[in-house]
């Protein structure tokens, strides 16, 4: 199968790796020195079930790489308008797109079946640029674990072994296709269910960070680092709460565990949201935090804390031009 991974950073580049192991014939999307070096050298992913190596195809052009099987887009939402306009020389008439992304995806409520079916998303999808593009038909959704750095160009690190990735179709169906990407990344060693419910995996994943991402913007500091003052675990906990009782109301109810395990994490890595922050990047400040608030005020749910922590986040991002000013 011909795979393009669109945005082969750190998520994508660990991705591509797991595709090239499982089978995969693949290609990918990069730019700047990160394109330059896996051209030169190739990709290498440090993984604790060892170090991968793969030469993909590279280029920053997708008609490069000419239409393909499949296309995984991994890059960050500011992105997104860029992937829009580009990606039509990868797609055939039935090429499907899998947008493994964090925070509220612009597909969330197409044939979501509650109040709000159909409901578009202007802070994901910008004058509608990926619907238009795409299209509903071709999309998958996708959420991925997977705690990873590029600590080099073209060399990839990822931090722990309990690394999966979900798939599933907006209209629940366990579809051939999606099995059909997710044999070959598990035939590369990475977890990946296909599930007939990929929004409950959406908010399982959304409740950390959406919890977690605006402390750990404030502190700077990893997760572990973050939580160990017991006071602001007690405050993310609220947070995490405030997180689970959106999802509830949204009709996707998730255990009390999935507020605990935000705190109870002990790994040392910095969120990406933070790690765009120290880098000077674009940040995904509007589909991880703003859109659930704003999904938040739509089913009626009240969220102090969180909306604090959020507009604290703004303000660490607006200190570093990342963030529009106030008004």
């Amino acid at each position: 199968m011909k795979i393009t991974v669109y945005g082969a950073g750190a998520i994508g580049g660990h991705l591509a790796a797991r595709l090239a192991l499982g089978g995969a014939d693949v290609s990918i999307v990069a730019r700047g020195a990160h394109l330059d070096a896996i051209r030169a050298n190739g990709l290498t992913v440090h993984t604790p079930d060892g170090t991968h190596h793969s030469r993909p195809r590279a280029s920053d052009d997708p008609a490069d790489l000419g239409p393909q099987d499949a296309v995984i887009v991994t890059v960050k939402s500011p992105a997104l308008p860029s992937v829009a306009a580009g990606i039509a020389p990868l797609l055939r008439a039935d090429t499907p797109v899998v947008f493994v992304m964090n925070g509220i995806p612009w597909w969330y409520f197409d044939h979501e079946g509650g109040p709000h079916d159909g409901r578009r998303l202007p802070e994901a999808d910008p004058g509608d640029a990926l619907r238009n593009a795409i299209g509903i038909d071709r999309t998958i959704g996708g959420v991925v674990y997977s705690a990873v750095t590029v600590t080099a160009p073209g060399v990839v690190k990822s931090e722990h072994s309990n690394i999966r990735l979900f798939l599933g179709e907006p209209d629940g169906r366990v579809s051939e296709r999606a099995k059909g990407i997710a044999a070959i990344v598990e035939a590369g060693g990475m977890t990946c269910p296909v599930t007939p419910d990929i929004r409950t995996e959406v908010w399982s994943k959304l409740v950390a960070n959406l919890a977690g991402g605006p402390f750990a913007v404030v502190t700077r500091l990893g997760v572990r680092d973050t939580f160990a003052d017991p006071v602001v675990a007690q405050a993310c906990l609220q947070c995490a709460e405030e997180a689970r009782a959106i999802a509830a109301a949204l009709g996707r109810p998730l255990p009390p565990s999935a507020a605990q395990r935000v705190v109870s994490n002990t790994m040392v890595h910095k969120p990406s949201i933070l790690q765009d922050l120290l880098l000077g990047r674009p940040m995904e400040i509007d589909t991880l935090f703003t859109l659930p608030l704003a999904l938040a005020r739509l089913a009626g749910v009240e969220t102090p804390r969180l909306d604090l922590m959020v507009a604290l986040a703004k303000q660490a991002a607006r200190a570093e031009g990342l963030y529009p000013p106030i008004g």
